[in-house]
């Protein structure tokens, strides 16, 4: 006991210290220096100053957090004054097994000038794992009882540039031979604004809004609602926010459109940005989706996190497995302009700030040989095309597919992917793709087909070498799953859940950015289902029901009482005028997010004490309490055989049996139910067999003449 409250005093006391340095000189900033003098670097005991004349970033040496931001006349654009949110910094969340996730706050023990010149200044400071330093020198207060800390090495970087409106920053993070196993739950670069000026946030074109302040989430002004990120307004600051519901993961993208998203100071006009050329660090490809910025005011980019794919997805690194890779970089972009300006304005000066980014990546810059420069990186181009029968003769081009390189594992495992990078593209109209800028190594090659079900894996390992572009010669032919005709479908098969039926919000719990756009957004609509079905369960009749209005967009459980609820059950009903005897009917079942939920399928019998087909427990992704329309994908192909129909009137019950909480339960991305496979497959293979069979009969046909030609000839010459 007296070794834990030793250490927890310790603990505070360092962190105390660090404040009082911070305080000392983060807000002691000069005057810029010339712009035409190029970036300048003072190096103090405790501190040091990147300078380029637009921007002055104050990092805490040798901890490597950024204490001050100077920016078109404002001292600091950072708030400082909270023990555990200093300013910039960089953190993580990991375990070892057994034990509770614990907080690290990466902070260097040594500093180092790697670039330093007037066009650029890059560096360094460098954590190495020690196994004899106490978590107490380096654990948040309430960390588990672990005495090692995180048993990795890091290097955090910062670049800053002649002439560039902001400043890089970048991690490196490395696993050694002999270094303990744990698990990286989650690693991200924060940065927390001051909030008496950074009030405005914008995390898209259309996603920008007044915020709340940080106090209106705290009783008596806010109140917790069903978990603890979810934060009713009731007696804010600003009286035109009272009503409104604040939750950081309504403001969550997919990694593919996290690109510009930050805050907007009012006075003066002062945009503070993320911006990310390339997300080729992120896990979880291109669907993942993660959190942006938030009230704080806070602004992040998250490279790894359970966020919408669940605990059980994240990297376990084993007993002395090596493991290094570079995260980001990052560029934080500042911005201004005059007063009578529209915040709007500046995040789409940002975004064109993107743009130039895109086009300079990868960065030929940075000093890291870990960071491969664009001479050290591959090129793989092809094209992919769709074989469905049912939808046309011939193979069709893959439009708009998702192709993708990964670390090699089974077909769709790049969702779930997580220690090493990958690199996406979208096709073209023709199906033809290039993937850029991929770092040397071996990868499989992925992709999925918006419009058909399922995940393509190509079936050569492919390894791309420095400097090299790889031309796949043969089309890549997907071939998605397909027994028979289409009998009946609901959805769109996108893998989100988004086409469907999403009810209004409950007034009470009302976000307006999302009264018009991204309707799914809003607070407890879980229990709107209870509300539009109280007794009963939806009922969805094909040919009648149409499942943008009668197909709710999650099977959420029932409330029935104060923290009581109950599993529900499902029904589709269709009819079939003449069932085929002695087949296999194909039921396709695609889920777009999973939730500590079960799926049964029953068919025209509910009470059958064995379901037809049960996925057993799933993933909790938990994309229903975080206001996503999707999480991961899962596809289940069931078998229905033909004596389980009937003439006429049929009915298939999904029933989700799990009913202990408000938020378990499923979203459906695409259900379709096939007819049995005909003949129609069997005399085309027939038909390929019997064209295969007459050119080969040709062919010895031909050569047969041929050499009886050349024989005749032979002896008249002969003769």
């Amino acid at each position: 006991m007296m070794s834990s409250v030793k250490n927890s005093c310790t603990c505070t006391l360092r962190y105390l210290l660090l404040l009082i340095l911070i305080n000392n000189y983060a807000w002691d900033t000069s005057a810029l220096s010339n712009p035409e003098d190029g970036v300048k670097l003072h190096v103090q005991d405790d501190h040091v100053v990147m300078d380029n004349g637009l921007v002055q970033v104050n990092i805490s040496n040798p901890f490597g957090l950024v204490t001050g931001v100077q920016y078109n006349g404002i001292d600091n654009l950072l708030e400082i004054m909270n023990e555990f949110n200093h300013g910039g910094y960089w953190d993580l969340n990991w375990s070892q097994r057994g034990n509770k996730g614990t907080y690290f706050l990466i902070n260097g023990t040594t500093f180092k000038v790697i670039v330093q010149n007037e066009s650029q200044v890059e560096i360094s400071f460098t954590r190495t794992w020690n196994s004899s330093v106490s978590s107490s020198s380096s654990h948040h207060s309430d960390s588990n009882n672990s005495t090692d800390w995180v048993p990795l090495n890091f290097d955090i970087r910062y670049v800053m540039l002649k002439g560039s409106s902001g400043f890089y920053t970048y991690g490196i993070y490395e696993h050694l031979n002999g270094m303990p196993d744990f698990n990286l739950n989650t690693t991200r670069v924060a940065f927390k604004l001051r909030k008496d000026k950074f009030q405005y946030m914008a995390i898209s074109k259309t996603r920008q809004r007044r915020m709340p302040l940080p106090e209106d989430r705290v009783p008596p002004r806010g109140e917790v609602l069903q978990f603890k990120e979810a934060t009713l307004l009731v007696d804010p600051v600003e009286p035109e926010l009272k009503g409104q519901v604040d939750d950081k993961y309504m403001y969550a993208l997919n990694s593919e459109d996290i690109k510009v998203h930050g805050w907007v100071s009012s006075d003066p006009l002062v945009g503070f940005w993320h911006i990310t050329a390339s997300d080729e660090y992120r896990s979880g490809g291109p669907l993942k989706q993660d959190l942006t910025s938030h009230v704080g005011p806070h602004s992040l980019t998250v490279f790894l996190s359970s966020h919408y794919v669940g605990q059980d997805k994240l990297p376990v690194f084993g007993n002395g497995e090596p493991w290094k890779k570079v995260f980001g970089p990052v560029f934080l972009y500042l911005n201004s302009a005059p007063p009578s300006t529209n915040e709007s304005a500046l995040w789409d000066d940002a975004n064109e700030q993107l743009l130039q980014e895109a086009q300079k990546w990868p960065y030929n810059f940075i000093a890291s040989t870990d960071y491969p420069k664009s001479d050290e990186r591959g090129t793989v181009n092809g094209r992919i095309l769709v074989h469905d029968r049912f939808v046309s003769k011939e193979d069709i081009p893959a439009v708009d597919a998702y192709v993708g390189l990964a670390f090699p594992g089974e077909v769709g495992s790049w969702q779930t992917e997580c220690k090493g990078y990958q690199f996406w593209t979208r096709a073209g109209p023709d199906g033809s793709f290039t993937i850029k800028n991929v770092h040397s190594g071996d990868y499989n090659l992925y992709a999925w087909v918006p419009g058909f079900i399922g995940d393509y894996k190509y079936g050569n390992l492919i390894t791309v070498k420095a400097g090299e572009s790889i031309e796949l010669d043969d089309d890549l032919v997907y071939e998605p799953p397909r027994n028979g005709t289409t009998l009946w479908e609901i959805g769109i098969p996108d893998r989100t859940a988004a086409e469907f039926f999403v009810p209004d919000v409950d007034p009470k719990y009302v976000n307006p950015l999302y009264l018009k756009q991204d309707r799914f957004r809003q607070y407890g609509l879980w229990e709107q289902y209870s509300v539009l079905y109280p007794s009963t369960d939806l009922v969805y009749t094909v040919n009648s029901s149409t499942y943008q209005k009668d197909w709710f967009y999650a099977q959420v459980t029932r409330k029935l009482g104060n923290k009581v609820y109950n599993s529900t059950t499902w029904q589709i009903k269709f009819n079939l005028d003449s069932v085929d005897q002695d087949k296999i009917y194909k039921l396709r079942v695609a889920l777009a997010s999973t939730t500590g939920a079960e799926l049964q399928i029953r068919l025209n019998n509910l009470n059958t004490e064995i379901p037809h087909f049960t996925t057993g427990g799933m993933r909790k992704d938990n994309a229903i309490a975080r206001h996503g329309i999707h999480g991961l994908y899962l596809l289940f192909n069931v078998d229905v055989k033909s004596d389980c129909l009937k003439d006429g009137e049929n009915t298939i019950f999904l029933s989700q049996i799990k009913g202990e909480g408000p938020f378990q339960g499923i979203m459906y991305d695409y259900i379709r139910l096939e007819a049995p496979a005909k003949d129609e497959r069997r005399k085309e293979e027939r038909t390929k067999e019997e064209r295969t069979n007459a050119e080969a009969r040709l062919y010895f046909c031909t050569t047969k003449c041929l050499i009886n030609v050349f024989i005749s000839c032979l002896l008249i010459f002969l003769m």
